[in-house]
């Protein structure tokens, strides 16, 4: 099959198209044609060489994709044989077929794109997952979103203005708040115009936020507290700003604060399994019956995706990068 690969980590130019065997498929996987693969800020870091792929997991890139299952496990229901699905991978995402367990998988009705199905499972599950399970989320809290047009970002907005919580996101310039509230953002701050702590002191009347949605963590980290409610929580995703930051614990004492975060591709399969269930039966049916759906942004070749890691590193997009298999 044809797979993008890299001989050695570095820059996007790195990526090359390729052949390579077909995946491997256990007792408990499905074997995905794959139609799109979602682009995400971990493949971009596996390529850059600080992200090696879980014990087990495929070294190729890509950690979403939608397509029909061609193949099962012995352990998997024989029905599967056919469905179109989108799933959450260990790995692999950016080839032809792209193994995966089928408990990781979510079913892709007729009428929805398979295109849009793609662009869901990585930023679906962390955001189910860290907001509202971690986070602690319930209808008439606020949220602050640092990146608000990412594909984390637009999916917080999303889901968060489904279950009727305020959102608060920042973003680099005013084209991006513009797209941020078009997708539901109640304030998008310009960070780089505006004190983001400020602007949600003044926004919030003083009372701050419930939840921050991190990705940044570095020097944010105290200035995100500082936007917190009492009894508020801090959930990092990313350290996209640094690996450390200087706290002064006894405000997070005196508000009761809660500092938490998550990976989620080093978790079990266990687990995906029982986050994804979580999702099938509180989420996937909004964009399934078509109530969301995701922002997109360029969708590039297979061959291509050295310029979609490019697209996706000078911070352009708005909303998410997919790929587009080829099997002419």
């Amino acid at each position: 099959m044809n797979a993008i690969g890299f001989e050695a980590p570095g820059g996007p130019e790195v990526l090359a198209i390729g052949q390579t065997d077909l995946p491997k498929v256990r007792p408990d996987d499905v074997l995905i044609k794959v139609a799109f693969a979602g682009v995400n800020r971990p493949d971009c870091i596996q390529r850059a060489g600080h992200y090696p792929a879980p014990p087990g997991a495929s070294p190729i890139l890509g950690l979403e994709v939608a397509g029909e299952i061609v193949a099962v496990g012995n352990e998997v229901p024989p029905e599967m044989i056919g469905q179109s699905v989108a799933a959450l991978t260990p790995g692999g995402g950016y080839a032809q077929y792209c193994a995966a367990p089928w408990q990781h998988c979510l079913p892709v009705p007729a009428d929805m794109d398979l295109k849009a199905a793609a662009a869901l499972p990585e930023t679906l599950f962390t955001v189910w997952h860290n907001v509202f399970e971690r986070g602690l989320a319930r209808d008439g809290e606020r949220l602050l979103v640092h990146g608000g047009t990412s594909g984390i970002g637009t999916m917080a907005i999303m889901l968060a203005k489904a279950f009727d919580i305020e959102v608060i996101v920042t973003c680099g310039d005013e084209a991006k708040c513009e797209a941020a509230r078009n997708v539901g953002a109640d304030l998008a701050i310009n960070y780089k115009e505006t004190d983001f702590v400020e602007a949600v002191k003044e926004h919030t009347g003083g009372a701050g936020v419930n939840i921050v949605l991190d990705m940044v963590s570095g020097d944010y980290v105290p200035r995100n507290l500082q936007c917190l409610a009492e009894d508020g929580r801090h959930v990092t995703i990313a350290v996209l700003g640094g690996a450390k930051a200087e706290l002064f614990m006894p405000m997070v004492m005196m508000r009761r604060l809660t500092l938490t975060g998550s990976t989620l591709r080093p978790r079990s399969d266990a687990f995906k399994a029982a986050l994804a269930d979580e999702i099938a039966a509180n989420v996937w049916p909004l964009f399934t019956n078509g109530e969301l759906s995701p922002i997109m942004d360029q969708t590039f070749p297979l061959a291509e995706a050295a310029a979609a890691h490019a697209r996706m590193e000078a911070g352009e997009h708005i909303g998410k990068i997919v790929l587009e298999v080829d099997y002419g």
